[in-house]
């Protein structure tokens, strides 16, 4: 039998975050089994422990790398800067709220696919997202002192995170429901998406 090298067990954890990541937006964190996940990294059943203690780790480790990769293009849209016709928050906003991102077929920012989940789950899961909504208050906050500063506006500090608290909220918000009635309901859907897209950063 072949030895695995340290290259080849990296790339099986990795695949197995992937796989969670997608599986845990797409059908909730207790819809998916051990098994299933480990099929769907195209790897043995029994192979799982060798990379992680528990569900519950990988879990706290999934939602983590999660907003990491989503703050992470969060902060590429601030670095770019104002685009020919939008602001940076309102290129976020009007991606995020989006029928694109809506239908999304990984479930998109785990700040919308994975809130319900985290909230019944540990503390350590509940501290990973907390991070990740600490994160994108703290790149909406920076970005509403910038965009102050530049119109030559009073805003302080405390001002600008209850902006970015009010404008995370109502974004995940919107998505929760847009996506909630999609099926039954798609023109109410697109409404709730326009109708927020259209007001969030007023």
């Amino acid at each position: 039998m072949p030895r695995i090298t340290k290259e080849d067990k990296a790339r099986n954890r990795q695949n197995i975050l992937d796989a969670a990541g997608r599986m845990f937006r797409l059908q909730g964190i207790d819809g998916v089994g051990i098994a299933d996940l480990m099929k769907e990294a195209g790897l043995t059943h029994g192979g799982f422990y060798n990379h992680f203690a528990s569900k519950h780790d990988l879990v706290v480790e999934v939602c983590g790398a999660s907003f990491a990769a989503s703050l992470g293009s969060l902060a590429r849209t601030i670095e770019e800067g104002p685009g020919q016709r939008d602001a940076p928050l309102k290129r976020v906003v009007d991606e995020y709220l989006s029928p694109a991102h809506r239908d999304a077929s990984d479930g998109g920012c785990p700040s919308a696919s994975l809130v319900t989940d985290a909230g019944r789950y540990s503390e350590a899961v509940q501290g990973a997202y907390a991070e990740g909504v600490e994160g994108y208050l703290s790149g909406f906050a920076a970005e509403f002192l910038r965009q102050a500063e530049e119109e030559g506006r009073e805003l302080g500090p405390d001002e600008a995170r209850h902006k970015a608290m009010r404008l995370l909220s109502e974004m995940v918000g919107a998505l929760m429901l847009a996506r909630a009635v999609r099926h039954a309901e798609p023109g109410l859907s697109d409404e709730i998406l326009r109708t927020s897209r259209g007001h969030a950063l007023d």
